[in-house]
């Protein structure tokens, strides 16, 4: 139900440490801490929405009109309406939906779904951590969403040890061997996916391999107070860098999207095999850069840096060049070109130490 340790302890006439030791010993999960009490929109507010929808606003301004993004308007008005009218909007049927959503205790899609339950289960027999079937899960059934989970979703079965559920001893399932799960998303962060986006998991299997060239990884790096950018671009095959100055003077979006088209659709067409990508905000025009640049863009999973390893560890040698702290803005294109050739001219151990530049000659010499 979501309720925190010393409210059990009331609830049940005991004693909170008693309520701890029992929680440690035999797990759950770590109720989520909200810290804006408002963050829900009231009955009146919803009110509010329906008379300035009769007026006639659109939703931008109704969202500034009551402190709320225009998003969390347009969904609340798509729930509460029987049809794509605005006017039909209900706010009494909006209210009611919304409170429907947020009752518990809710059935985990895992244990509802039988065929489901069996594919994690047998991973997890065979010792894949939770972010590994979910990888599987997409890779095998990229179009049956009825398999498609989260690692959350997969802890939290682990952790309720619900009925029907993962019948497997606790610590067994866990590499950590905690029993207390702490979700790993803030309660707070509001953070929405990257619209239109495709996982690293559905990318080409080649791009895997290193012997193929024209697969790349890209990022950024960012200077002080994360005022200032430049994207970092690494060729798999050959460890090839190209760096990209960001203009200061737009955005982040929109800096990097110009300045990923004017680098990346230059490239010859055999080195337009495939870009992977952070899930950073600052790639939210990553369709348009695709279309212009004539590349297919990926995304690697959240919080999982080494499925860019290549781009990791250049943007850590990179950091002699450019410390953190340092505003980025000051160095030109040239002086990130001048940079990006030092770098290519480095003998590397993987390339049996040849350079970049040499391994990249070959590559378009074939």
């Amino acid at each position: 139900m979501g309720m925190a340790s010393r409210g059990v302890a009331s609830a049940i006439d005991s004693n909170y440490g008693t309520v701890q030791r029992y929680l440690r010993q035999t797990g759950g999960i770590a109720p989520p801490q909200w810290k804006d009490p408002d963050r829900l929109l009231t009955l009146e507010e919803r009110f509010r929405i329906k008379e300035l929808l009769v007026e006639g606003h659109s939703l931008r301004h109704i969202g500034r009109v009551l402190g709320r993004s225009a998003s969390t308007i347009s969904r609340e008005v798509k729930r509460g309406s029987d049809s794509a009218t605005r006017s039909h909007y209900r706010p009494s049927q909006g209210h009611r939906i919304s409170w429907e959503r947020r009752r518990r205790p809710k059935e985990l899609k895992i244990v509802a779904n039988p065929h489901l339950r069996t594919l994690v289960q047998a991973w997890l027999e065979e010792k894949l951590s939770p972010e590994q079937i979910v990888g599987r899960l997409r890779r095998e059934h990229p179009d049956d969403r009825e398999l498609h989970v989260s690692h959350e979703t997969i802890y939290k079965t682990i952790y309720l040890q619900a009925r029907g559920g993962l019948k497997r001893d606790l610590q067994a399932l866990t590499r950590t061997g905690r029993t207390i799960r702490h979700p790993q998303r803030s309660t707070t962060e509001r953070r929405g996916r990257i619209k239109g986006m495709v996982s690293i998991w559905d990318r080409p299997a080649e791009a895997l391999d290193r012997a193929v060239p024209g697969h790349w990884e890209g990022d950024l790096i960012v200077g002080k107070n994360g005022a200032s950018a430049i994207a970092t671009i690494v060729e798999r095959h050959s460890n090839y860098l190209i760096l990209v100055r960001l203009d200061p003077d737009k955005n982040r979006v929109e800096a990097t999207r110009d300045g990923l088209i004017d680098t990346l659709a230059g490239l010859p067409n055999v080195l337009k095999g495939s870009l992977t990508w952070d899930q950073g905000k600052e790639m939210a025009n990553h369709l348009e850069i695709a279309t212009m640049a004539g590349i297919d863009i990926y995304f690697a999973d959240p919080h999982s840096p080494w499925q860019r390893a290549t781009n990791e560890n250049t943007n850590g040698l990179l950091r002699q060049y450019f410390p953190k702290g340092t505003d980025l803005s000051i160095h030109s294109q040239d002086d990130l070109d001048y940079v990006a050739d030092q770098m290519n001219r480095r003998p590397r151990k993987r390339l049996d130490f040849a350079t970049p530049y040499e391994t990249m000659q070959e590559t378009l010499l074939q």
